[in-house]
């Protein structure tokens, strides 16, 4: 009886052990990237050089828009002084033949009243016409030398901002370099990436400042309008992999201030192992989306499969100590300004 028993319980508890097995083995990492292999000082370097290198940017495009509205006004007065020459010259050569004299005798060479009062009202008409003449011309000549100097003045402000992105470009690189990587790389992204809507930008071009204000559709936190346009661009031409973006994480960073999103390489979710075939091409093909349209989206650096892209500098090696999440090769990452 009891080998009959135990016979006809063997297929039952061959069955309980497998799902003990299942239940008890871990799932496969689908778990959100904790600490990305970045310290705090590499964020922070890398934040400050970013936006120093941007705010030079745009002061530097700012001051070419100014110059170039110089050189039209100093275009214009010119050609106004140039075409004023020729009457200057005129009224300089009748006021010398003739003198004040000449006038008087004009007015006391008439013979009657009526004519008097007639080369009078001329002679006024005329000084009128040549006082007009003089004033146009000595305000086209100081407008075009207020706009010489005025484009004397922007030629310093852009060196100025290049020499500023060039340093900021240096402090960028010297932190990666620091923590291990830094290297040019090849990187990802050829500029044939569909333009995405670009996000709001104030009347001089500069980004405005943004608060963690807008409902992040990946969490139950918040992220900045800027990010959330930067998701749904990417989600409308394709990238709907899993992605998580707002995270309270103990290292800091931009997530906790709804300014990066983490897209997973691999439909499920994050998993612990590097990207291959499909998963790397998805991720090959994000992190060219995101970069091919940096300016347009606000992009601050994005960072995939060992590789780190930052305005100005391009693409470089990028060193996160520990695994997949560390070294960002199961998630593409994007941080915005």
């Amino acid at each position: 009886m009891a080998a009959t028993f135990l016979r006809r319980a063997k297929p039952v508890l061959a069955l309980l052990a497998a799902i003990f097995v299942l239940l008890a083995a871990p799932p496969a990492a689908h778990a959100d990237p904790d600490e990305e292999g970045a310290s705090k000082k590499l964020r922070t370097a890398l934040e400050s050089a970013v936006k120093g290198h941007v705010e030079a940017k745009q002061k530097l495009a700012a001051s070419k828009k100014r110059q170039g509205q110089l050189k039209t006004t100093l275009a214009q007065a010119k050609g106004q002084s140039a075409q004023l020459t020729g009457r200057v010259g005129e009224i300089a050569n009748r006021s010398y033949r003739q003198g004040r004299l000449g006038a008087m005798t004009m007015l006391l060479n008439t013979g009657s009243s009526d004519e008097f009062m007639d080369r009078m009202i001329r002679l006024d008409q005329m000084a009128q016409v040549d006082s007009h003449t003089l004033a146009g011309y000595r305000d086209a000549l100081t407008t075009a030398e207020k706009a010489g100097t005025a484009i004397e003045l922007e030629i310093k402000e852009q060196q100025k901002q290049v020499t500023v992105m060039a340093k900021q470009k240096e402090q960028a690189e010297t932190a990666l370099i620091a923590s291990g990587g830094g290297t040019l790389t090849s990187g990802f992204g050829n500029g044939k990436s569909p333009k995405a809507k670009a996000a709001p930008r104030n009347g001089n071009g500069e980004l405005p400042g943004e608060s963690c204000s807008a409902d992040d559709p990946t969490t139950t936190g918040c992220i900045t309008p800027r990010l959330l346009n930067a998701l749904q661009q990417s989600r409308a031409i394709g990238f709907k992999r899993h992605t998580s973006c707002f995270a309270q994480r103990a290292s800091g960073g931009e997530h906790p201030q709804g300014k990066a999103c983490d897209f997973s390489a691999a439909p499920g979710g994050f998993e612990n192992v590097d990207a291959s075939g499909d998963d790397r091409t998805y991720g090959n093909n994000l992190a060219a989306y995101l970069v091919d349209n940096a300016d347009r989206l606000g992009v601050m650096y994005v960072i995939w499969y060992r590789e780190i892209w930052l305005p100005g500098s391009g693409w470089r090696s990028y060193s996160g100590s520990g695994g997949p999440a560390a070294a960002h090769t199961n998630h593409v990452h994007l941080s915005i300004l």
